[in-house]
C-alpha cells in the first residue's frame, strides 16, 4: 500500500472560478468556445471572407493538432502495461458504484497495471484513487469541455487535451484493455469505439471488460435481441464483451486475454 499522503481537493480538483482552454489556465468570465466545436463549427462555404478566414485557421490548427499527439506521446512513453477504466463523471463519492470504482483500481494496481482514465471526477476520480492506493501509476487525461472537469486530485500523471480524437488516441495506444464502469453518453462513446475498433481488427487481443451485469444487462439484451436477430452485427461481436461483478474478476477477465511475459 502507498504511504503517500492523502491530496487535497476543492470540489473534485477544480478551482471554480478558473478553466482549462488546453494546457493554459483562465478566468471562467473569459471562456468562448471550446477548441473541438471552433474546429467542428460549420462556416458557409459562400463566404468568401469567412471560408478564407477558416482556411487560414485550419492550417494553423494542423500544427496545434501535431502538437498535441507530440506531447501525448512524449508523456505516456515510459507507460508499461496499463488498463483504461471509464465510467460515470457523475457519480457521487457516497455511492456504491463510486464503492465500485475505487475497488477495481485498487485490483488493478495491486496486479500491476496502471491506470488509465478521463482525469475528471465521479467513476474516474474512483479508479484512480484505487490506482492510488494500491500504488500504481494513476493516469488522467483530461478534455477541455465547456462545462469545467479538472483533473482529480487521485492523478499523479496529468494531461489536458484540447481535442477528443487526440484523447482517445492515448486511451487506447496505451491501454491492453479497457474497464467500463456504470456511465452515461461518453461511457458509452468510447464502448462502443472500441468495440468497433476491436470488431474491425484495428485493435487485437484487446479485452473490454463491462463492470455491473445488473447496469449492463439491458444493453446486452438489446444487442442480442434486435442487433443481432437483425443481422445488423454478428452473434459472435457479443463475444467481445465480458460482463462482470467482482473486481478480481475485471483482472482474471484481462489476464485471460492477454497473457503477460514472465518477469
Amino acid at each position: 500500500m502507498s504511504t503517500t499522503p492523502e491530496p487535497k481537493s476543492v470540489e473534485n480538483g477544480t478551482d471554480p472560478d478558473t478553466c482549462y482552454v488546453g494546457p493554459i489556465r483562465i478566468r471562467r468570465d473569459q471562456q468562448g468556445k471550446t477548441t473541438d466545436r471552433r474546429l467542428l463549427e460549420w462556416v458557409d462555404p459562400r463566404d468568401a471572407e469567412r471560408r478564407s478566414d477558416r482556411t487560414m485557421r485550419d492550417s494553423w490548427r494542423v500544427l496545434r493538432i501535431q502538437s498535441e499527439f507530440v506531447a501525448g506521446f512524449d508523456a505516456m512513453s515510459e507507460v508499461a502495461e496499463a488498463v483504461t477504466v471509464f465510467g460515470s463523471a457523475r457519480l457521487h463519492p457516497d455511492s456504491p458504484e463510486y464503492a465500485l470504482g475505487v475497488r477495481v483500481g485498487r485490483a488493478l494496481g495491486e496486479a500491476g497495471y496502471a491506470v488509465i482514465t478521463g482525469g475528471g471526477p465521479g467513476a474516474m476520480e474512483a479508479a484512480n484513487q484505487g490506482a492510488h492506493q494500491a500504488g500504481a501509476q494513476s493516469i488522467g487525461l483530461n478534455i477541455e469541455l465547456p462545462f469545467e472537469q479538472g483533473l482529480n486530485p487521485w492523478v499523479d500523471l496529468g494531461m489536458n487535451f484540447r481535442y477528443f480524437f487526440v484523447r482517445k488516441t492515448m486511451f487506447v495506444k496505451y491501454a491492453q484493455a479497457f474497464v467500463c464502469l456504470p456511465g452515461g453518453m461518453g461511457t458509452l462513446d468510447e464502448l462502443f469505439e472500441a468495440l468497433t475498433l476491436v470488431q474491425t481488427k484495428k485493435v487485437v487481443r484487446f479485452p473490454i471488460v463491462l463492470v455491473g451485469s445488473d447496469f449492463w444487462g439491458g444493453l446486452l439484451t438489446w444487442m442480442r435481441d434486435v442487433l443481432a436477430a437483425r443481422g445488423m452485427i454478428s452473434p459472435e461481436d457479443l463475444d467481445l464483451l465480458t460482463v462482470v461483478d467482482d473486481p478480481d474478476d475485471v483482472v482474471a477477465a484481462i489476464e485471460a486475454a492477454t497473457p503477460r511475459p514472465q518477469r
